[in-house]
């Protein structure tokens, strides 16, 4: 429509066009190509679109960062290069001129003549005259065989071509027409070859030269990026020289100044999580110098305390290092490999934790003995659960627990346990020494349950712990916080004497002490205790005797220092001795929580008394076995037997011979014990040249004086043991021993006010309450645990 003009009015439009049908469409249709653009341009769309995708992925992103990085350093790494082919070159000239001069055997023989030692001189001017003759023999030899060869070869050629010259080859034999075929090929490989061979081989002695000019400080600038992650993690002989340079020891820093270098018994190598070296001091410097520089060393080093541990060696002057790589004893241990399943034989060890190489540490149990401490709350009632929880997983196992305070970290524990005490209280303290001295009762019945068995083993195996008919399983008793115990004013010195002995005589038997103690000082801690146990595991401790009254005498200053661990920064991390063949391990110690919202300890008690109920296990005392309880030793009779017909033997050699007697009952003996046992029957030793002596005539009149019947009280004997506690898993541990050693006030004999003993007093000790305790044991009031 459209308007008219004049009126305004709409119109309508004519369209002028002509009617088709289908068939007409259809024959135009095929004439007229059709436009294929639009489908080049999806197909190209996708192409940039995958090309764009491929250039902004990350490994090309990176190459072509890499690249970049090359070109620009490209000027300055072919600087570096040049150098390092010249600096080979150069030290492959010192080393020709060293070893053609015998540069080291003279250094030998000026350095023997500084210090004056005329045998090592002429010793190394000998092995220089030596040397050079065997040199020069080898080289005539080698010249010999070279001038052989090749007046050999240039004859054969000679003639090989007068032959040619003379005859042809025509009229040749087949086997002399091989032979210069074979000569034409070696001649026309050596002509094609030729060239490619020089060009190799300088190229091979450029590339060597290169190596051999490199720097050797690993992670050079030139080679790696700084964004690296391992950049700063790399140690080797010259960081480490070039640390110990700038420790300011006087004695090295001369001996580096007068072009000395330092000896690497043990090259920089990695060890686990770490790297491992052991070096040769110089005259002048020991390994505990550089101990005591430890946080200047790790400073030089690029690390922290922590990872930097320095110890002395072999010898005085070797010293023994380890360095951890960055970061990797920041972490945990994870978690404990036998929280879910698993079992443990203790013979074999025990999973507590990682080393610093980050390796399990797993010590056995058997034939030792612990000493745990550190500061409150860096972990050590942790390491002893995870003790325990791992015996209580051998069902061979009996466990006894002292808590000497109020602190339930032991109560899941407590289905697994034979005997289980916790408080405050002197009942506690009376009943931890009541088990020590059950123990020691133990460790002699032991011993004479081993000497019975066919080729008398020195010392409880597995196989004999798997004999419930013997009573030889592992016996393990933990008491946290002993402190407490061997400071207590009543029983203290009760529990020292019978822990002593215990640490010493009883790892043999089976029987493990565990002590666990937040205050380990020389008054806190007997010093025999300490210095005794075979395994000390120090957490965070204040000072240098913390230190060493955990892990040693000595140890502070050989650099085995857990005064280096942080409070709460380095909790659950322990320095331990005797875990394993090392001289220390930095132990992570694996974690089983037992607090609010967690207890995974109930889980791992529960798994074990299901072992133990599988395995026929019980922890029910039974009744005493008659062949076991062994009768009274009669001390003045063995004195006598060993004597023998000798008119006088000196007391050492009786000492002697009742060992070998007797071991388990007079191997502790000293000659003060061997003279009280002796004063008890009114016979004194003396003195005869320069050496006491025992007359076997004072011996002989004594047993004539006393009573003919030996042993204790018939009437006595009808009286049953009495009713304590004597839980196992295996075996039977009487409620009281057969006899005892010489008591402490024996011990103490008349010249230290002991009181004296009578002749009608019976041989085999003090005189036995009817309960089988002797007249100088705990008072009555002590309660049964």
């Amino acid at each position: 429509m459209t308007p008219r003009p004049e009126r305004g009015e709409m119109v309508p439009m004519v369209f002028d066009g002509a009617m088709v049908d289908d068939e007409t469409v259809a024959a135009q249709g095929q004439g007229v190509p059709r436009l294929a653009f639009p489908r080049w341009r999806a197909v190209v769309g996708v192409a940039g679109d995958r090309v764009r995708a491929a250039v902004r992925c990350p490994a090309v992103v990176h190459a072509r960062s890499v690249a970049r990085y090359r070109v620009r350093q490209a000027p300055r790494d072919a600087v570096r290069l040049s150098w390092f082919l010249v600096r080979g070159v150069g030290r492959w000239g010192a080393k020709g001129w060293r070893w053609a001069s015998h540069a080291d055997l003279r250094a030998d023989a000026r350095a023997a003549r500084l210090a004056g030692d005329v045998q090592a001189r002429r010793t190394a001017q000998e092995t220089i005259r030596a040397d050079a003759r065997v040199r020069w023999a080898r080289a005539g030899g080698v010249v010999r065989r070279v001038a052989v060869g090749a007046a050999v070869a240039t004859v054969v050629l000679v003639l090989l071509a007068l032959g040619e010259m003379v005859a042809g080859r025509e009229v040749m034999p087949g086997w002399l027409r091989a032979v210069y075929a074979v000569r034409d090929a070696i001649g026309h490989g050596v002509a094609v070859g030729w060239p490619w061979v020089w060009r190799s081989t300088v190229c091979a002695l450029v590339c060597a030269a290169v190596w051999e000019g490199r720097d050797r400080t690993p992670g050079a600038s030139w080679i790696t990026r700084p964004d690296r992650d391992d950049d700063g993690s790399w140690v080797d002989e010259r960081m480490i020289s070039k640390a110990l340079a700038h420790l300011g020891i006087a004695p090295l820093n001369a001996f580096l100044r007068g072009g000395g270098e330092l000896v690497y018994t043990v090259p920089a190598r990695r060890d686990g999580d770490g790297t491992h070296a052991r070096i040769r001091l110089p005259l002048g410097v020991t390994a505990d110098m550089v101990c005591d520089r430890r946080r200047v060393l790790a400073g030089n080093l690029g690390r922290a305390s922590l990872e930097t541990w320095p110890t002395t060696g072999e010898e005085d002057g070797v010293l023994d290092l380890w360095v951890a790589d960055k970061g990797t004893l920041s972490g945990g241990a994870g978690g404990w490999p036998l929280l879910h399943e698993g079992t443990v034989d203790v013979f074999d060890g025990v999973p507590v934790g990682l080393s610093q190489r980050g390796v399990v540490v797993a010590p056995p149990l058997p034939e030792s003995n612990w000493l745990i401490g550190g500061r409150p709350g860096q972990g050590k009632t942790n390491l002893l659960r995870v003790l325990l929880l791992g015996a209580a997983l051998d069902p061979t196992c009996e466990l006894w627990v002292f808590v000497m305070g109020e602190s339930p970290d032991f109560e899941p524990l407590r289905p697994r346990l034979s005997r289980y005490r916790m408080g405050l209280d002197d009942t506690v303290a009376a009943d931890a020494v009541r088990a020590l001295e059950d123990l020691c009762a133990e460790m002699e019945r032991r011993g004479r349950i081993l000497g019975e068995q066919p080729g008398r083993p020195p010392k409880v195996s597995r196989r004999l712990a798997d004999k419930p008919a013997l009573g030889l399983h592992p016996l393990i008793m933990s008491i946290d916080e002993c402190h407490e115990l061997f400071q207590h004013p009543r029983y203290g010195k009760s529990a020292e004497e019978f822990a002593v002995r215990l640490i010493k005589r009883g790892r043999k038997y089976g029987i493990v002490l565990l002590l666990a103690t937040q205050s380990p000082t020389k008054d806190s801690i007997p010093r025999e205790v300490t210095r005794n146990v075979s395994c000390g595991a120090a957490f965070a401790v204040a000072d240098h005797i913390a230190n060493d009254g955990l892990l040693g005498s000595g140890r502070y200053r050989a650099g085995i220092r857990a005064t280096e661990l942080r409070m709460r920064t380095d909790r659950g991390t322990c320095v331990a001795v005797g875990v394993t063949d090392a001289t220390f391990e930095l132990v992570r110690t694996f974690y089983v929580p037992f607090e609010d919202g967690a207890d995974l300890v109930t889980p791992v008690v529960v798994r074990a008394l299901e072992h133990m109920a599988s395995t026929s296990r019980t922890m029910t005392a039974r009744e005493p076995i008659p062949e076991i309880m062994a009768a009274p030793v009669d001390h003045l009779e063995d004195i006598h037997s060993v004597i023998g017909d000798e008119p006088r033997v000196r007391t050492q050699v009786v000492l002697a011979r009742l060992a070998a007697h007797n071991p388990g009952e007079y191997e502790p003996w000293s000659a003060r014990d061997l003279r009280a046992a002796l004063l008890r029957h009114g016979v004194h030793s003396y003195k005869s040249d320069g050496a006491m002596v025992v007359r076997v005539a004072d011996v002989v009149s004594a047993l004539a004086r006393r009573p003919q019947a030996i042993g204790v009280d018939e009437d006595a004997a009808d009286v049953p043991a009495d009713d304590r506690e004597a839980g196992g898993t295996q075996g039977v541990i009487p409620a009281s021993s057969g006899r005892l050693s010489p008591s402490r006030s024996l011990r103490k004999g008349p010249s230290q006010g002991g009181p004296s003993q009578t002749d009608d007093e019976p041989a085999n000790g003090p005189h036995r309450h009817l309960d089988g305790r002797s007249a100088d044991s705990l008072p009555p009031d002590v309660g049964a645990s």
